[in-house]
């Protein structure tokens, strides 16, 4: 293991920890609206498939 991997990192200054701290929650909000985009895709996947289901049967 290397000197600097294991080294301890000098904590941010407060405007250092503020860019962060929006980068990493514009990370989280890109996540949670893919995953609902997704959520909504394979809701309306399953809407369409029950529905020619139930129109197959007739």
């Amino acid at each position: 293991m290397r000197f600097n991997e294991i080294a301890p990192q000098k904590p941010l200054s407060p405007e250092q920890a503020r860019l962060k701290s929006m980068k990493d929650r514009v990370k989280r909000d890109q996540q949670a609206v893919k995953a609902e985009r997704a959520r909504q895709k394979i809701k309306a996947g399953q809407a369409d498939l029950a529905k020619t289901l139930s129109s197959s049967q007739k």
